[in-house]
């Protein structure tokens, strides 16, 4: 699946909605650092991950771009480093003349003020005014796999992005996580609407229910009572 079939199919789901589809089918997923925040409120992307492990050289960005296609989002392995930033305007000027989707930093970005009036998706960790100084080995595997912290991603993975965070997982797997993504959207967007309405979630989980059970069996969990109530919360 291309990134152009993937930002439509997720640019409904908020990060939360998809990290839940997947707990639900058992799909690994995994979540950037809670510091990587978009550049400003609002923004999101959402496509294949087309990765870069920066080592001093802006090149090894200007070569992803080489063999990017459209929408794929740059994800930039610069260790979680806070001493520099490792891109700025021309990155992403050029990340957006190449139909990039985006780009996610695991590090920090420069050139705020001029980021800030180019309508392109940028996540970092925030922004530093000084960009590297040193010059590191190149990795043999820097346009192929990319960390994250504790784990890794390649372009095997998707990436969708908001303001509650970063959030990966298989690209495999995205037609299911959709679908049921959709189905937790829209049992929570209606049991938010009956609260609106005046009836607890308490009551609309017959959650008195649950209660009474669990002093029979203290083995009987939440979950095992929302699976058969059909409640969106933890199920």
């Amino acid at each position: 699946m291309t990134s152009v079939e993937l930002a439509p199919l997720f640019s409904g789901f908020s990060t939360p909605v998809i990290c839940d589809a997947c707990l639900r089918l058992g799909v690994r997923y995994d979540v950037m650092s809670p510091g990587v925040r978009p550049l400003r409120p609002g923004m999101r992307v959402a496509g294949r991950v087309l990765p870069a492990r920066h080592y001093g050289s802006v090149d090894v960005f200007l070569e992803a771009f080489e063999s990017a296609e459209a929408g794929d989002v740059l994800v930039i392995d610069n260790g979680g480093r806070l001493d520099e930033a490792c891109i700025g305007d021309l990155t992403v000027l050029e990340a957006q003349n190449a139909g990039v989707g985006g780009i996610v930093v695991w590090g920090l970005h420069r050139d705020t003020e001029e980021l800030a009036g180019i309508e392109f998706p940028v996540f970092s960790y925030g922004s530093s005014p000084s960009g590297p100084r040193r010059l590191d080995a190149r990795h043999p595997d820097a346009l192929t796999s990319v960390s994250c912290g504790t784990f890794s991603v390649d372009a095997s993975c998707l990436v969708v992005g908001d303001d509650d965070g970063v959030v990966f997982a298989p690209i495999a797997e995205a037609a299911r996580i959709v679908a049921t993504a959709e189905k937790i959207f829209s049992t929570e967007r209606a049991q938010a609407q009956t609260i609106r309405g005046g009836k607890s979630l308490r009551a609309q989980l017959r959650f008195a229910e649950y209660l009474e059970a669990r002093k029979g069996d203290p083995s009987h969990t939440l979950r095992m009572h929302l699976k058969r109530v059909g409640g969106a919360i933890e199920e």
